[in-house]
């Protein structure tokens, strides 16, 4: 894949690292010369380009309209929105990921068809709420488009679900169990599938049918 990624700060760098591992095309987008300068002896000068990420003409010589990803991971969150946005609607890009700094940028990212943003607050909210005893649902990942959420979960002793065949729970339509993760056992459940007090759930639902999700798995 032919990777654009703008902004060279310890993210884009280590994401353009990691990705050039795994052997994709990569090309980092720095503005700040200096900074730029330390790339290239990191990266090479095949993989760094000195420019505005910004400016559509920067776009255009680094041949965006065959790139199958743009990922804005600078500090600004206006500026990841305008990256992408050239991308997408200019360009043509499939495929748009943005860093945002202020969770609260999410839903209009989303509104103007940013594919996917990557919250730093939010991974961290998680990362406390998996180590942390919450009998709450760990959101791992928010598909933007249609606004469906991946959550994980442990089903509570004495909650609805606890010794329940999946079919008989009622939940939504619009909200699905796909993966239990029972003792050294990971499965996909049928409906027929009799959940246990401890089992590990992965779900995908809506905002909406979260409340109904957690209410049956943990009984709050």
């Amino acid at each position: 894949m032919y990777l654009i990624i703008v902004g060279g700060g310890k993210v884009g760098y280590y994401l353009s690292k990691s990705l050039l591992a795994e052997g994709h095309e990569v090309l980092l987008i720095e503005k700040n010369p200096r900074r730029a300068a330390f790339l290239i002896d990191e990266l090479g000068t095949d993989h760094v380009w000195v420019g505005d990420g910004c400016d559509s003409s920067t776009f255009a010589q680094v041949g965006m309209n065959r790139a199958d990803a743009v990922i804005a991971v600078t500090g600004d969150d206006e500026d990841n929105l305008v990256v992408c946005l050239l991308a997408k609607r200019k360009f043509n890009v499939p495929r748009t990921i943005a860093r945002i700094n202020n969770p609260r940028n999410a839903e209009i990212f989303a509104r103007l068809g940013i594919d996917v943003t990557v919250s730093t607050t939010e991974i961290i909210q998680a990362q406390i709420e998996r180590a942390l005893p919450l009998r709450s649902l760990v959101h791992l990942l928010a598909l933007r488009r249609g606004g469906i959420q991946l959550v994980e979960g442990k089903v509570a002793p004495g909650a609805p679900a606890d010794g329940q065949p999946i079919r008989e729970l009622g939940i939504p339509a619009d909200a699905l169990v796909v993966m239990v993760v029972r003792g050294d056992q990971t499965f996909i459940p049928s409906g027929d599938t009799i959940l246990q007090a401890d089992d590990e759930l992965l779900a995908v639902t809506t905002p909406q049918s979260e409340p109904i999700l957690r209410r049956l798995l943990l009984g709050t």
